[in-house]
């Protein structure tokens, strides 16, 4: 196969909006050229070695002109097999996609077009504004905002647009909003037309502001609307106080920080976003595996355990790991009973064809301490597989109940590079609320801000997963303001939801 560059349409602004086929090419490519408003959650499902190379251009700051950005699509394609040209919205609307693919062919360089979801659409659908509505208007158009400077007179019929069109999108245009309202009036329409201004739509930060044509620039300028942002002119914007959705979720505009590891974030970060949240992730720990193999072979080559205690997710990714970097399999437990703190952990040991026999109902070691209670585990032997900070609680509760107790640790946990930085920039902007999924995360997040943290986190929420997590919180003198009544992802979610 030939090298290829890929321009893909990285769709409005929600990550969930990129084509299947656009998600699958940036996960393979070699090297990704992106835009201002190309969605960095894109870049976690790169692989490895991937080059990434940003070439924004926001308004009145251009990283790279239009010619440097041609030529350095063919350079990078000359040097690697898959090149995805990442952009905004659809490579074909308004994005100048066409004078990338041309010249690319004209270099002889192999390209492909993979549309995207363009905000000219998506967006007004995220503000509540349908562009066509059979009683209102069947007639829609995109006209730009922000024609080429360099061709001198105006190229756009404006009255042929007043007279044609029943809603009108217009894309790059908040600069010259006040210009292009007084041409559409001058042109013949109504001066109460309906008017939107939607800046950052499909995102957390998406801002709507209404009016009409003879008012609607002195009411952006008074709510500060900038780009990027779309307007929408016709009397489809007056269904928008009945199609609201987007802007009515839960956690709609809400900062929110998540201190989970890297591999970890997504899931919670991915339910909170789905209520609204604009969500940061900052993980606070992360997962330094031990590779306990001698000591697990020693452990598991004599007499068999009687039970066997994982107490997180973590526990279990480690110890599927020491079992196929030594052909083992279920059968190493022998006649062993299997515990998992936590249905997370529960079934994290089910996706690798261990079942549990007893998991907790309530998430934390005394639960499980007070199941077995005193004297139940004379003569027994237990093995309790755990991190190197795990606390005591559990074994010390086991050896009271009688049972012969080991302990090997198959993960420790430190504090990631660059999460202090990320911490810096997260509170500078303001933040609604802080997420913690472990004690450990706590401490972390606090050492990161130093002895000052309180300051620091004045008038922001804290979120937590259990009373352990919560109890990190009280001895650092901060107050839980949400604790999980169930201490899973899901549990922090609705006790999120249920105090917002």
């Amino acid at each position: 196969m030939r090298p290829t560059v890929y321009l893909v349409g990285a769709g409005p602004g929600d990550v969930d909006l990129v084509t299947v086929k656009g998600y699958e090419l940036i996960k393979k490519a070699d090297c990704i050229v992106y835009d201002h408003l190309a969605n960095p959650v894109f870049f976690k499902c790169v692989k490895e070695g991937c080059e990434l190379v940003y070439v924004g251009k926001k308004a009145g700051a251009h990283t790279m002109t239009q010619d440097n950005i041609n030529r350095l699509l063919v350079r990078k394609a000359r040097k690697n097999h898959i090149v995805v040209r990442l952009k905004g919205g659809d490579p074909f609307i308004f994005g100048r996609g066409a004078e990338e693919a041309a010249f690319l062919g004209k270099n002889k360089i192999d390209f492909e077009i993979v549309p995207g979801v363009t905000s000219a659409i998506a967006v007004p659908a995220y503000a509540g504004i349908p562009l066509t509505e059979r009683s209102m208007t069947s007639s829609v158009g995109f006209i730009t905002g922000h024609e080429d400077p360099t061709k001198g007179a105006s190229s756009i019929d404006w009255e042929a647009l007043v007279k044609g069109l029943g809603t009108m999108v217009f894309l790059m245009g908040i600069g010259n909003l006040e210009a292009i309202t007084e041409k559409l009036v001058a042109c013949g329409k109504p001066g109460n037309t309906p008017v939107a201004l939607i800046q950052e739509g499909t995102t957390a930060k998406q801002r709507t502001v209404t009016g009409t044509l003879k008012n609607i620039a002195r009411k952006g300028r008074e709510k500060k609307i900038s780009a990027p942002a779309i307007i929408v002119v016709g009397e489809t914007v007056r269904l928008r106080n009945a199609l609201t959705w987007f802007e009515t979720k839960p956690l709609f505009a809400k900062k929110v920080v998540v201190t989970r590891t890297r591999e970890q974030a997504s899931v919670l970060s991915s339910k909170l976003s789905g209520m609204g949240a604009d969500v940061i992730e900052v993980p606070t720990i992360e997962i330094v595996p031990i590779k306990a193999d001698a000591k697990l072979r020693r452990a598991f080559s004599g007499t068999a355990y009687d039970w066997v205690f994982f107490t997180s997710c973590n526990g279990v990714n480690e110890f599927r790991k020491f079992l196929a970097r030594n052909g083992k399999d279920s059968r190493i437990f022998g006649r062993g009973k299997v515990c998992a703190i936590g249905t997370e952990t529960g079934a994290a040991l089910r996706a690798i064809g261990i079942r549990p026999d007893y998991i907790p109902p309530s998430f934390v070691a005394e639960e499980i301490v007070k199941h077995f209670g005193k004297k139940c585990g004379v003569g027994l032997r237990a093995l309790v597989l755990s991190s190197a900070i795990a606390r005591c609680v559990l074994p010390l509760g086991l050896k009271r109940a009688g049972f012969e107790v080991e302990m090997i640790d198959l993960y420790d946990t430190v504090i990631p590079k660059g999460s202090k930085e990320l911490i810096e920039k997260a509170l500078d902007g303001g933040v609604d609320m802080v997420t913690f999924t472990s004690s450990s995360t706590v401490v972390n997040f606090l050492a990161l801000l130093g002895k000052n943290y309180k300051r620091a986190l004045n008038g922001v929420k804290f979120a937590s997963i259990g009373p352990v997590t919560s109890g990190a919180l009280k001895r650092a003198g901060l107050k839980p303001h949400v604790e999980a009544k169930t201490y899973t992802i899901d549990g922090l979610v609705d006790a999120i939801n249920s105090c917002k």
